[in-house]
């Protein structure tokens, strides 16, 4: 018989792969869509657009005013997923590939166990350490393979903008299991309002029908998909399994991800990709093993 704590932390599993599945889609569809739009446009503008329906949700809800340093946590969460990821990875999309950014993000799981257990209070055991860190560098000798020995500005980029991400994951884990999923990523979209509608007006283009349907599908998609309702999934999946435990998932994330831009954006799939895949996920596997302690 499963437990009810096994029992979350399987359905978490489960709500973290689905959300990591629609996240993958993300890097890819910001390349399509900077590639025709300002960056700043599109890292700001994706936010701006759905926090009109998050605050209409909120209301139709009857959602109460979060209280006291619940305000706090929210401004945490809108600087590093609302605000601070998308623009730099907007900006960081412009020079680099969607495969590429990808696997450059993959680090997100080690920092967001690394914020996990220092804002939750969550321990790790050392072998789950092992296997994080295990993934982890793998990803970032791909990077020097690909790079000559050297990471490029883009790569630098999306490293910076996965920090400030781990901190709004593992922020929004924690004020979800007292507000709820929903009512986080909704609140955090209303909080980053006020920061976003002066440099989206500026940025605004001055010719719409020029753009393609293409870009503009891609602007969509990551408005709609990966700002809101992944992050229902996701907020919700970290709260009920864990903030280190789910956040491993993300590992599958690059190589996901390295599928879609061949898909979207025609990049090729190379065998060094595919072996890097491989180790990538068996560090999953056996990370998912180890035991954490609350």
């Amino acid at each position: 018989m499963k437990t009810t704590n096994q029992r979350n932390e399987n359905f978490g599993l489960l709500l973290g792969f689905l959300a990591i599945s629609a996240f993958s889609v993300t890097l890819p569809a910001t390349r399509m869509a900077v590639l025709h739009l300002d960056p700043v446009f599109v890292g700001l503008g994706r936010s701006l657009l759905i926090a009109f329906p998050a605050l209409a949700l909120l209301y139709w809800l009857k959602t109460p005013l979060p209280k006291g340093r619940q305000w706090l946590s929210l401004l945490l969460i809108s600087a590093g997923v609302v605000l601070g990821f998308p623009l730099l990875t907007s900006i960081a999309m412009q020079t680099t590939g969607g495969a590429q950014g990808g696997i450059v993000v993959s680090v997100l799981p080690l920092i967001t166990a690394i914020a996990g257990a220092l804002m939750t209070g969550q321990r790790p055991s050392t072998g789950f350490w092992i296997m994080a860190i295990l993934g982890s560098a793998l990803v970032f000798i791909y990077l020097l393979l690909m790079g000559q020995g050297e990471l490029s500005q883009g790569s630098l980029i999306l490293l910076g903008a996965s920090v400030l991400c781990a901190i709004g994951y593992a922020e929004g884990a924690k004020l979800s299991r007292e507000l709820g999923s929903i009512e986080v990523i909704s609140w955090a979209l209303v909080v980053s309002m006020p920061f976003s509608i002066a440099p989206v007006i500026y940025t605004w283009p001055e010719n719409t029908q020029a753009i393609p349907w293409q870009a503009w599908s891609a602007f969509l998609y990551i408005s709609i998909i990966s700002q809101w309702f992944a992050f229902m999934a996701w907020y919700h999946g970290l709260a009920l399994g864990g903030v280190v435990r789910v956040s491993q998932v993300q590992l599958l994330q690059p190589f996901l991800t390295l599928f879609v831009a061949a898909m979207l954006l025609g990049e090729s799939i190379t065998l060094l990709m595919f072996l890097f895949s491989a180790a990538v996920v068996f560090t999953v596997a056996v990370g998912k093993k180890m035991p954490v302690y609350n």
